[in-house]
């Protein structure tokens, strides 16, 4: 007995010209919309930011935190806060106070493409020990490793603030800021985990990071 057997024409799945056209048009409005965000930004840097992080991001201080490869979320989270009041600082309260929230973003998408400092540590020693406590944290006291959250690298995430490379001034006055509560945002674990450092511990942690 013969079977007989229909062969069917493949067929396969297609945009049509109106689609790709479309798809098209939304990806160049994309593009010119970050290129416009990232003008914007670019003249904000350039009309305040850079006074004292730089026109970059590199920071022109010590006292200053350097932005350069900072998670764009983080910057942008961080600048609606002293707007809104929520992490005190009156001359950032004064600098954001116009800033809309897609300005913020942009300033951070614009931050985060820069290319962040690497530099040796000033004292080997202290970032010797710091070294310790970051990547294993201390028994005696309780205190929880940083990587734990900051990761081994000390990128950070979205939510959490990129530390490698950061001023090691900045830096550990931040740790203090947070232990005696001064800083008053994201200040729940953080007032935790400084409660637990010892002056020395966050001198070191904040100089071993500086070098990475």
């Amino acid at each position: 007995m013969l079977i007989e057997t229909t062969m069917r024409k493949p067929t396969f799945p297609f945009l049509s010209l109106q689609a790709v056209l479309s798809l098209s048009m939304a990806a160049l409005g994309t593009s010119a919309m970050a290129q416009a965000d990232e003008a914007r930004a670019k003249k904000i840097v350039g009309g305040s930011c850079f006074v004292c992080h730089g026109a970059e991001g590199e920071s022109s201080s010590e006292v200053f935190p350097r932005l350069a490869g900072q998670h764009w979320e983080y910057t942008a989270k961080q600048l609606e806060n002293f707007k809104s009041g929520k992490r005190k600082s009156t001359a950032m309260a004064d600098m954001v106070a116009k800033l809309t929230p897609d300005e913020m973003a942009a300033l951070g998408k614009f931050f985060e493409k820069q290319t962040a400092a690497v530099e040796p540590p000033k004292d080997a020693d202290l970032a010797a020990v710091g070294k310790f406590i970051y990547h294993k944290g201390n028994k005696y006291s309780g205190l929880a490793a940083c990587a734990s959250c900051h990761g081994a690298e000390a990128k950070g995430t979205t939510s959490l603030p990129r530390l490698a490379g950061q001023y090691a001034a900045y830096t550990e006055t931040q740790l203090k800021q947070f232990n005696q509560r001064e800083r008053t945002n994201d200040n729940a674990v953080m007032h935790a985990i400084t409660s637990k450092m010892s002056p020395l511990e966050m001198a070191a942690v904040a100089e071993y990071l500086s070098g990475k």
